[in-house]
């Protein structure tokens, strides 16, 4: 069993590594050191007699081995990981989130708090994240829950529930007021492309023509952008409440059909586990007082 759990780490160690493609970001991920990481890639490599990584300056890339490594083992790591959730976590009463860190920012804790009350023998162990590393974690067992934004259209191999549609904003340049109407072409300060929810917006961002003049990884990021006189933002509606940015300077757009959609999110066999379906139906019932 040792041995077994010994390759489980050192497997779980080149996965990702596969992701990060650095040592130094994999032990950050894995909370471990860089030459604990150097040393679980050559014991593998030592056990399978193959070269898995090639070297190029600080990054890290896959041989052909290496590669074929990874896809057979990351199915099986997930599903022990899984398996180890639901006979400790849910055993225990206790749930794993993954949380865009916007939400978790914004209006999710007064969510989770209203939630805490109809379950309170539920223990709730949270991870603030960006919407794609909690769909990742959720695929690799780390989470057994997200609460994340965008699309659920590419996501089929994983149980994905629409929570409410949250209302998109605009917030004017220095909080100046603008000659503006919806339909008509604005500059706007939003989100970047690699997010969750710039997906599911892109599409009605071109109807209604707003244009992406700046991209920023944060969308309080970009309210504050637009705080300070450097453009106008498009943010969700609960960002911009956050930041006591009063409703009479917003430019409210959920009437006009751009929403960023808010999604439950597990896999299929983890969605299906009562404690999950419990804390699921609890969650819905509070997203819609929002």
């Amino acid at each position: 069993m040792i041995v077994q759990a010994y390759m489980i780490e050192n497997l779980e160690t080149l996965v990702t590594l596969s992701k990060t493609g650095t040592m130094m970001e994999t032990a950050t991920v894995l909370k471990v050191s860089q030459s604990a990481v150097s040393k679980r890639i050559a014991a593998l490599e030592r056990y399978y007699d193959r070269k898995l990584i090639e070297r190029d300056g600080r990054r890290v890339a896959l041989t052909h081995h290496g590669t074929r490594l990874v896809e057979r083992v990351t199915p099986l790591i997930s599903e022990v990981r899984s398996v180890f959730l639901e006979d400790n976590a849910l055993r225990k009463g206790k749930l794993i989130l993954g949380v865009s860190e916007a939400i978790l920012s914004s209006w999710g804790p007064s969510l989770f708090a209203r939630v805490h009350e109809g379950l309170p023998e539920v223990e709730l162990d949270f991870h603030a994240q960006r919407s794609p590393v909690v769909l990742d974690r959720i695929r690799s067992g780390e989470y057994m829950i997200g609460i994340c934004t965008g699309s659920a259209d590419a996501d089929t191999d994983l149980q994905s529930e629409v929570l409410r549609l949250e209302p998109m904003v605009i917030v004017p340049s220095g909080l100046a007021a603008i000659d503006f109407e919806p339909g008509q072409p604005l500059d706007v300060i939003t989100i970047e492309s690699r997010s969750g929810a710039w997906a599911s917006i892109e599409d009605d961002l071109r109807r209604l023509r707003l244009r992406r003049s700046a991209s920023l990884e944060s969308f309080f990021a970009a309210a504050q952008m637009a705080l300070a006189g450097f453009g106008h933002a498009l943010v969700p509606a609960g960002v911009a409440q956050t930041l006591a940015i009063g409703r009479d300077t917003l430019i409210p757009l959920g009437a006009e059909g751009l929403n960023r959609p808010v999604r439950f999110v597990a896999r299929k066999s983890m969605f299906s586990r009562p404690l999950v379906q419990s804390f699921y139906r609890e969650v819905l019932a509070q997203a819609r007082n929002l």
